[in-house]
């Protein structure tokens, strides 16, 4: 057994972007981040209540850090995927843009997000989806494809992550290796995925191998069974998949992170925790666990300690991961995020600059 030394343990919370339950840090998670220097915190719906209150909360968010800032993230994608509601701008699906073939409106749109998103302090995006909408019966990836077939998505994709990164905003391409020919929506149950690997190759990893090429900083993993590529393990915990194809084969040299460890497609045969270690196995640096549930949280990582003193997490492996999370906060959280005062947030909000681009994307609904 590996003794874990105290910094490392502290350190571990960094593989975690968690969650609250309500609107405001609760003594529990101030107690969490006491114990681990957590890597962030995910923004729902649940959490959100006006621009005001997001940017304090975001503000009591990063007063919970202790040697590294956190990622205050949200998923923001536009059409029936966005956490942030009026008066936050109202984006059309990214299926518009898709139909726009418009990469200079994308660059637009994405330029736009960034603005309202760092406005209130928020600094991690989990879009743009880089799934290829290929499957008319898809019922969770639909209009949120940017497009139906690879070079599109590829293209558009690529415009977004340069834009959102260019103006401040870490980007996290999903769901790899693609999720966009599923009939199961996998909140709710497992999806099987049927290609061949050339086929993958040729169709689903093209965005993906563009997303890389443009510097993505996050890719987050899908939970989909591809049999072909891993006839035991879903995608999020195979190491064929995660370690193999997309840091190996593709390149990948940025935080690959997890969906959410409480969604049914994995949490129907695994408990939290141990997925939470299969996951990091696997190859994933960085762990979604989205319910607000803190005591899931703290017991993950305390699962996660365990794994490394008996070496199922390889401290190698360990390493690794912080590194690839540090190096992510060096290149997006160096300066502090200067938040917009709260007289300012409603002329950049909603603002008619961005409604124009609202209006342009809705010609293409």
């Amino acid at each position: 057994m590996v003794s874990v030394p105290s910094a490392i343990r502290r350190d571990i919370g960094q593989l975690l972007i968690g969650s609250l339950p309500g609107k405001s840090v609760t003594p529990e998670m101030r107690s969490l981040a006491r114990d681990f220097s957590l890597g962030g915190i995910i923004f729902f719906a649940r959490n959100i209540e006006a621009p005001e209150q997001v940017a304090e909360l975001s503000h009591d968010v990063q007063a919970l850090a202790s040697s590294l800032p956190l990622w205050v993230s949200v998923d923001q994608e536009g059409g029936r995927v966005a956490r942030l509601k009026a008066p936050f701008t109202v984006w059309p699906p990214m299926a518009t843009l898709g139909r726009s073939g418009d990469e200079a409106l994308a660059r637009r749109f994405a330029k736009a997000l960034a603005t309202e998103l760092r406005a209130v302090g928020i600094t991690l995006d989990y879009a743009p989806v880089l799934d290829i909408h290929t499957n008319p019966k898809n019922p969770i990836i639909g209009d949120r494809a940017l497009a139906e077939d690879a070079d599109g998505v590829a293209r558009l994709g690529s415009a977004i992550i340069q834009t959102l990164q260019s103006n401040g905003v870490a980007a996290c391409g999903k769901h790899f290796p693609g999720h966009g020919d599923t009939s199961v929506d996998s909140h709710l149950d497992l999806p099987l995925i049927e290609h061949p690997p050339d086929r993958i190759r040729r169709v689903e990893l093209v965005p993906f191998r563009e997303a890389i090429k443009a510097g993505v900083a996050f890719i987050m993993t899908a939970h989909v069974f591809v049999p072909s590529l891993d006839e035991e393990k879903p995608a999020t915990l195979s190491r064929r998949i995660v370690q193999g194809m997309l840091r190996d084969e593709l390149g990948f040299p940025g935080v690959i992170l997890s969906d959410d460890l409480e969604m049914k497609a994995i949490a129907k045969t695994y408990a939290v925790p141990d997925a939470a270690v299969q996951a990091i196995a696997a190859g994933c640096d960085g762990l979604l666990i989205c319910s607000g549930d803190v005591d899931v949280q703290a017991a993950t990582l305390e699962a996660l300690v365990r794994a490394v003193e008996q070496d199922v997490i390889p401290y190698k492996r360990l390493e690794d991961a912080l590194n690839r999370n540090r190096a992510a906060k060096e290149r997006f959280l160096t300066a502090p995020v200067a938040m917009n005062q709260r007289a300012q947030l409603r002329h950049v909000l909603g603002c008619d600059e961005h409604q124009r681009i609202v209006d342009e994307m809705s010609r293409f609904v």
